[in-house]
């Protein structure tokens, strides 16, 4: 299956799924919009866990690199797709627990290990960051964010900032674009 018919066919299962609302929503950055991707709901629908997982896999082929799921949101996704590859994967926490261990990264991550973070949705891309920035504290080699949405509001930007990659399964561009479909 080619990556345009991985995007079809995960566009087609994000709307079946009704993830893709319409109004007036505020994000978690403190902005606006009038759509909004709900997270929640593709990533607690079976059939579109396997597509994001088959997808991720597909953009991971080229690689060997550990999986990073950022909390809360990304642990469903690195989940599937590590089991899919059949690789390791680490948590990455916005802070430290206060609690038990006291982890920011939650797995066994070696010093020098290359890691690709998975992440949900960028806006901004504050949270990949702060993810990156904690794998790299951990001695993590990071280089690249692979993202289920892009809402094209900066975050490639910010993480081009930081030396890192931010690679999109879908755009929100490709998301929106024939809103009756």
């Amino acid at each position: 299956m080619t990556d345009d018919d991985r995007r079809d066919d995960l566009i087609a299962a994000l709307r079946a799924a009704d993830a893709v609302r319409f109004g007036e929503f505020e994000l978690s950055h403190g902005g606006t919009s009038d759509y909004y991707v709900d997270k929640y709901l593709f990533e607690t629908d079976p059939d579109c866990l396997t597509r994001i997982a088959d997808a991720f896999a597909g953009r991971l082929a080229d690689t060997d690199a550990k999986l990073a799921g950022v909390a809360l949101g990304a642990v469903p996704l690195v989940a599937v797709t590590a089991a899919e590859l059949g690789r390791p994967y680490v948590i990455a926490r916005k802070r430290a627990k206060e609690y038990g261990t006291g982890n920011r990264i939650e797995g066994r991550l070696e010093a020098g290990e290359e890691v690709v973070v998975l992440e949900d949705i960028a806006t901004t891309g504050q949270s990949a960051v702060d993810a990156v920035e904690a794998l790299r504290e951990a001695g993590a080699t990071v280089n690249r964010v692979l993202v289920v949405v892009d809402r094209e509001e900066g975050a490639a930007e910010l993480l081009a900032d930081h030396d890192v990659e931010l690679e999109a399964l879908l755009t929100a561009s490709e998301l929106l674009a024939d809103r009756d479909a």
